[in-house]
């Protein structure tokens, strides 16, 4: 089977973001089908094409993968509105290929939601089959964090949203309650999938070195953060518990933010306005490197804003990253993410915007390494035996399998 694989911030391993695209192409290449992988640039990506771009276009078969790199300016440091402008064009040139590439079934994947075009116009148009993969509930999350505030632009988004799943002849979500955040848009009688983030396990097996970046020393007990720089991150509750610790004298703990985004050079300067000497700023890493780090680690980070719809409504890579790693984590959210750290031990969840719990934590972890490292092997074994990618990729195979031959 030919399948259209639409997906803007696509990388390959060699990249510093998520790799599920990469990881779940190669899945439906094993089982017999051809993929192509429709995709734009992007500075914490890596496509693994490397020739000059013409007329704004190029592609190359990477391991097996058929990719098309559209030319396209995207970083998560850009302004909202270039942001937006970059979803946009990359949907117009993703919609206008699927008008006319050769191919049997179209799959979408979100974000933003103007990933879904392509697809809705394939199905009405073309009478393609479609899958939707959903990894953020828009606009129910920019509306949440108060980015979208526009009610006209609101309600198109939200027309959009229900065209979308409308559309789609099957649905996938990232998380439990982004299942249930589609549901709401269909008849009672169609399934979701739920197929979340997964792990690792063999990258994150290395057998490389560990390495630890300057201002680090060995005896430290190191708590990372990898991932985006930005206004839904809540990285100030991360500054706040450093704070609590100089102010506290602990001098032992250090944390590591590793990543880019809009918020990185403010969150710099509040660090170094305020002298925070345990607090590293560090540029993205690829995978390998992110393995060779995480070596390293004591603790990963998971934090976000606290905004309800983050609660049940995330899939976030970092977290599956740390426990592929066999990293305890610290999370300050509730939500499907904090159940599984406290039905597993395999951490700490911390109430909302509690800097004394959140640094408690960190202080009872680096005091007790032989409960620590008792979290870190529950967190292995979660990723094990729940979260292993390739478990998840039979799920997802699955779904293209079960194609009817005759689409309606």
């Amino acid at each position: 089977m030919k399948i259209i694989y639409f997906h803007q911030h696509f990388s390959t391993p060699l990249g510093a973001t998520g790799i599920r695209s990469y990881e779940m192409a190669k899945a439906l290449i094993a089982e017999g089908h051809d993929v192509t992988m429709v995709c734009g640039s992007y500075s914490g990506g890596n496509t693994g094409l490397t020739d000059n771009f013409i007329d704004g276009q190029r592609q190359a078969i990477v391991d097996d993968i058929h990719v098309i790199e559209f030319e396209l300016d995207y970083a998560n440091s850009q302004t909202f509105s270039q942001r937006i402008g970059a979803f946009l064009k990359f949907a117009f040139r993703s919609v206008r290929m699927s008008l006319i590439a050769d191919y049997d079934v179209i799959f979408c994947t979100t974000t933003p939601l103007t990933a879904a075009l392509p697809g809705i116009f394939s199905r009405w148009l073309r009478g393609k089959y479609f899958i939707f993969e959903v990894r953020d509930l828009w606009p129910e999350l920019p509306k949440a964090m108060g980015v979208i505030t526009n009610p006209i632009l609101l309600t198109m988004l939200s027309f959009l949203e229900w065209l979308a799943y409308k559309s789609a002849h099957q649905h996938i979500g990232l998380s439990p309650g982004i299942a249930q955040g589609i549901k709401r848009h269909l008849s009672a009688k169609k399934n979701v999938a739920v197929i979340p983030n997964g792990c690792d396990i063999e990258l994150f097996t290395t057998e490389e070195t560990a390495w630890q970046p300057d201002g680090v020393k060995n005896d430290d007990f190191l708590a990372i953060f990898s991932g985006t720089h930005g206004q839904a991150n809540g990285l100030d509750n991360v500054l706040a518990a450093a704070k609590e610790l100089k102010s506290r004298n602990v001098t032992n703990i250090k944390i590591l933010l590793i990543g880019q985004g809009k918020l990185k050079f403010k969150l710099q300067s509040i660090a170094e306005k305020q002298v925070l000497t345990n607090v590293i700023f560090h540029d993205p890493v690829n995978k390998a490197q992110l393995a060779r780090l995480m070596k390293r680690a004591n603790v990963g980070l998971q934090v976000l804003a606290n905004i309800p719809a983050f609660y049940y409504g995330t899939s976030p890579n970092k977290f599956f990253d740390y426990i592929s790693a066999g990293l305890p984590v610290v999370n300050n959210y509730p939500g499907w993410i904090a159940e599984l750290i406290n039905q597993h031990h395999c951490g700490i969840a911390v109430p909302p915007d509690n800097i004394n719990a959140f640094t408690d934590a960190l202080i009872e972890m680096s005091k007790d390494p032989n409960r620590t490292n008792i979290m870190g092997e529950n967190a292995r074994a979660l990723a094990a035996s729940t979260f292993d990618r390739k478990i998840l990729s039979e799920q997802f195979v699955q779904c293209f399998n079960n194609i009817p031959s005759k689409v309606n």
